[in-house]
């Protein structure tokens, strides 16, 4: 193996010990190097047996690890060429920001918001919170699903999934999820959130009050556990004539 590879991603057993599923950790592993700038924007990463010989874990760990960052936009997969780092992962040497309460702190400008909650449920998880999660498909989820308006417009739908591991009745959210969690010693310390242009359908263009294909603005937010297990996973759809919002961000204590 390289020096290169040695240096840029220690083996096992020195950054990627402790609690939580394996490719998580990983996962921390591999973003640590990109945000650090050993990998840099464009850089080629090494394939997925260097990968795993190197770190002493299955080619299967190295994938979901993979898999992940590319959703979260670090990395991007090119067929017949290999995966790079992409052009949208954000390089910084300070911890990164996250939000206090991590579902109460989007207003609009010049106007305080009402959050509404209109629909609570527990299920099976979809595929894509399985991803997200790192859940199975027999395991459950409480989805959290709110109405957020201003001087009784709606302005957002905001869906949030948790693993009924973390969160087992919905009923028990009084005030914000992220206090709920951290009643229950499950603080999320981290997130990561995207952010896309999305043309608004039924059933949400109903609740929006606007036109079914009206031009929207679709988040989607992944809170982390100190442990680097994914906790939290939030859809936010917005309205795109809501006048511009502004997101509340502080360093979270230690």
């Amino acid at each position: 193996m390289s020096d290169r590879l040695a240096a840029m991603l220690p083996g096992w057993g020195i950054d990627i010990k402790g609690a939580g599923p394996l490719y998580h950790r990983l996962r921390l592993v591999l973003e640590k190097a990109i945000l650090s700038g050993k990998l840099k924007e464009g850089d080629v990463l090494y394939s997925e047996r260097d990968l795993a010989e190197h770190l002493r874990v299955s080619r299967v760990t190295v994938r979901k690890a993979i898999d992940h960052l590319v959703q979260d936009g670090f990395l991007v997969c090119r067929r017949g060429s290999g995966t790079f780092v992409g052009g949208s992962a954000v390089h910084a040497d300070q911890p990164p920001l996250c939000a206090n309460s991590l579902t109460g702190n989007i207003s609009w400008r010049g106007s305080d918001t009402k959050v509404e909650c209109i629909e609570r449920s527990t299920s099976h998880p979809a595929p894509e919170e399985m991803m997200t999660l790192g859940l199975s498909s027999d395991s459950h989820v409480v989805r959290i699903t709110c109405l957020r308006s201003s001087v009784g417009q709606p302005l957002a739908i905001e869906r949030t999934c948790i693993s009924s591991e973390f969160l087992p009745h919905a009923r028990t959210v009084t005030s914000s999820i992220c206090n709920t969690l951290a009643d229950a010693n499950f603080r999320p310390v981290r997130a990561i959130q995207r952010t896309f242009a999305s043309n608004i359908e039924d059933p949400d263009a109903s609740l929006l009050g606007v036109a079914i294909g009206t031009a929207g603005l679709l988040t989607k937010r992944v809170a982390y556990l100190a442990s680097g297990r994914a906790i939290e996973f939030t859809r936010s759809l917005f309205r795109g004539d809501a006048g511009g919002f502004v997101s509340k961000l502080t360093f979270l204590e230690n």
